[in-house]
């Protein structure tokens, strides 16, 4: 019976599906797991458990879903959004917004059932929200605790001047002239729809003829640009600050003319489904009468749907794709170029001799024929990540030189059995301290992807709780990106609703590292009773008091009591995180070792800041790795950085597998794993 040591030193490859466990070929074989619970792959190689998660506040109505939407004004100004059935609320650092001593909300007319399919789009303060059943609004932050939520009005920015009139110098028949006037608002460019025709006779190619122009005052104007009709149309003539202007027979340049706003998203079946902004104009998408159609406003305007005869390159766009199956745009993605994804093909906006997408230069070209979910997806770099259309799977889309466009693969398909049969509800990107793009999965779990696409790492692992998770959203706080999820829990036999926060990982003292769930922390004079606990009533809650594991308590009356009095207590769920290795496959034969029946004897984890540590050959065949040394009576285990050897119940088996669990309030990262293995004839 021979032994062989084993070494794994990198955990990127992330959770496989068992499926894969024959592919010792692959290149994430010996990089991957078989099961990475509630433990996080980093991009360098260790995992570590994953931090727990604050309690924010329960949602408005426990009753029904809520969705988290991200509002970002500035890298120090960020809020999480409550978008429930008819109200929103705000949440930011970990607590509610409020207001009288009340959470801050304002009212809106979205449905449960339509939450999940609204859209939006975020720009400076303004937050533009799409649904084909809604008007397209906008929420705008007017301060902390002043929000609006109102439909965009797709009508001039400045009104048509009245009054105007056209009046010869000189009563004469032989020509009529008509003249329009459009006011320019105060920004210089945003133009108002002509006025009514003024209309007179004269005959201006007479000597010392001339028609005067006016009109009257235009609140907010500028400046006024007249037009005079030739041909058909009215062309430009001049332009004034003041209320008229002579007309002595000049020749209107027909290449300026009046601005003619259209209709625009006004009455049901005509709303967007998807929004985005790119090159300078606000775009929309995927009505019900209309659903492969696009619109992209006047350029440099929010909402001017406007277009002037002949067309010029800065006025509005509105285009058809034409395509085999007439699917609804569902997103518009604005990367170096701007991407329509469908529920059936994905395509490409791009500019045909010209440097700049305009009503005579769009080109439409399809770049795969996969299709997306309704998820709203992330862009991450230059790349996109999104919900597939069936299959419940993560595909990517990135631009290749090779094939001189963008192409697109499946992000999930070594781990497909965290997404077959299931659906992705919900995705944000959290850049730092760890690049992890997070899913919220119809299976009630986050699933989360440690992504760095130029170093080839794409890391599966799955989280779940005492609930299910319903939605999540990323914000910066602080130095970080901060997860915040809805999580549904079952509390004293009701069904409630909370907004949670996760936790931050970097601390320097070991009384604050937080790994409870749903929890709080108490942080004052030494006591022995904690209360302000109601919203996890009745429940069996983890306990670190000052860095150091307490038993299980059971909350009764919103309170529990300690053995001994802490200073610093962090009071919630428990999480268990569990890692287990892929079955062997080393190079000792031509089988690599398949066949073979074996047995862990020992194995060595190199940690860093760790403690409570379990390992053995399965869940049920567990070693705690022993770490108190020469800790004072009284104080907690240290935290260890070294090598730890652990001797392992004997287990033999055909698969070689090492299961770590770490059940206690406390970090553990793996840096790490060597085995020592019996191997049978």
């Amino acid at each position: 019976m021979a032994s062989i040591r084993t070494l794994q030193r990198s955990f990127a490859g992330g959770e496989v599906s068992p499926e894969m466990f024959g592919r010792i070929d692959d290149t994430k074989y010996q990089s991957g797991l078989a099961t990475c619970r509630n433990f996080v792959t980093k991009p360098q190689g260790p995992v570590e458990n994953r931090a727990g998660f604050q309690f924010v506040r329960a949602v408005k109505d426990s009753t029904k879903k809520a969705r988290l939407i991200p509002f970002t004004y500035s890298t120090t100004q960020t809020m999480v959004i409550e978008m429930g059935a008819g109200y929103f609320r705000f949440h930011t650092l970990g607590a509610t917004v409020m207001s009288g001593g009340l959470p801050y909300e304002i009212t809106n007319s979205f449905a449960e059932a339509d939450l999940f399919d609204l859209h939006y789009v975020q720009s400076a303060d303004v937050l533009t929200l799409t649904h084909p059943n809604y008007e397209p609004c906008e929420l705008r932050r007017l301060g902390a605790t002043s929000w609006q939520l109102s439909a965009i009005a797709f009508t001039p920015a400045i009104a048509s001047p009245t009054g105007a009139t056209a009046t010869p110098n000189a009563t004469d028949t032989t020509y009529t002239y008509n003249y329009v006037v459009a006011a320019v608002a105060a920004d210089g460019y945003s133009e108002s729809a002509a006025s009514a025709a003024a209309t007179c006779t004269n005959n201006l190619f007479t000597t010392g003829r001339w028609n005067t122009i006016s009109w009257s005052t235009v609140a907010g104007a500028s400046r006024y640009n007249v037009y005079k009709l030739q041909g058909g149309l009215y062309g430009y003539i001049g332009q004034t600050t003041g209320l008229s202007i002579v007309d002595d027979n000049i020749a209107p340049d027909l290449g300026k003319t009046p601005p003619i706003y259209e209709t625009a998203f006004n009455a049901a079946g005509d709303y967007p489904a998807a929004v985005s902004y790119f090159e300078q104009r606000r775009c929309f998408a995927g009505t019900i009468n209309k659903p492969q159609n696009i619109w992209m406003t006047k350029s440099g305007t929010e909402s001017a749907m406007c277009y002037s005869l002949p067309i010029r390159d800065d006025d509005r766009i509105a285009f058809h794709v034409a395509a085999r199956e007439a699917n609804t745009i569902r997103h518009i993605v604005p990367l170096t170029q701007l991407l329509l994804l469908t529920s059936s093909a994905e395509w490409r906006v791009t500019s045909v001799n010209s440097d700049a997408i305009t009503p005579s230069t769009i080109s439409v070209r399809p770049q795969s024929y996969v299709g997306a979910s309704n998820a709203q997806p992330v862009i991450i770099n230059n790349s996109l990540i999104y919900g597939a259309a069936r299959g419940g799977h993560v595909r990517e889309l990135g631009y290749s030189w090779q094939a001189n466009g963008f192409i697109t693969g499946d992000l999930s398909l070594r781990a497909a059995h965290l997404f077959d049969t299931f659906d992705i509800i919900d995705m944000a990107y959290a850049k730092a301290p760890q690049p992890i793009v997070w899913f919220v999965s119809s299976s009630g779990k986050l699933l989360g992807l440690t992504y760095v696409p130029e170093q080839q790492i794409g890391a599966w692992h799955q989280h779940d709780t005492d609930g299910v998770f319903e939605s999540c959203t990323v914000v910066a706080e602080g130095s970080e990106d901060v997860l915040y999820c809805i999580v549904r829990r079952t509390i004293g036999g009701n069904s409630v609703r909370y907004v949670e926060r996760m936790a931050s990982r970097q601390f320097t003292d070991q009384a604050d590292a937080f790994f409870v769930d749903c929890g709080l922390t108490y942080s004052g004079a030494a006591a022995t009773a904690i209360s302000g606990l109601g919203h996890l009533e009745g429940k069996t809650v983890s306990i670190l008091a000052d860095g150091a594991v307490h038993p299980q308590r059971a909350v009764t009356g919103g309170a529990i009591t300690l053995d001994q009095a802490a200073s610093k207590v962090q009071i919630g769920l428990p999480i268990t995180a569990d890692l287990w290795t892929l079955p062997l496959a080393a190079q000792i034969d031509g089988s690599f070792g398949q066949g073979r029946y074996k047995n862990v004897n020992k194995v060595w984890l190199r940690v860093y800041r760790s403690s409570g540590i379990f390992a053995g050959p399965d869940a049920s065949n567990l070693t705690e790795a022993k770490q108190r040394t020469t800790e004072p009576y009284g104080s907690p285990p240290a935290l260890k950085s070294e090598e730890i050897q652990l001797t392992l119940s004997p287990s033999w088996a055909d698969s070689g597998q090492i299961f770590v669990r770490q059940s206690d309030p406390l970090p553990l990262s793996i840096v790490s794993m060597t085995a020592e293995v019996a191997l049978g004839a």
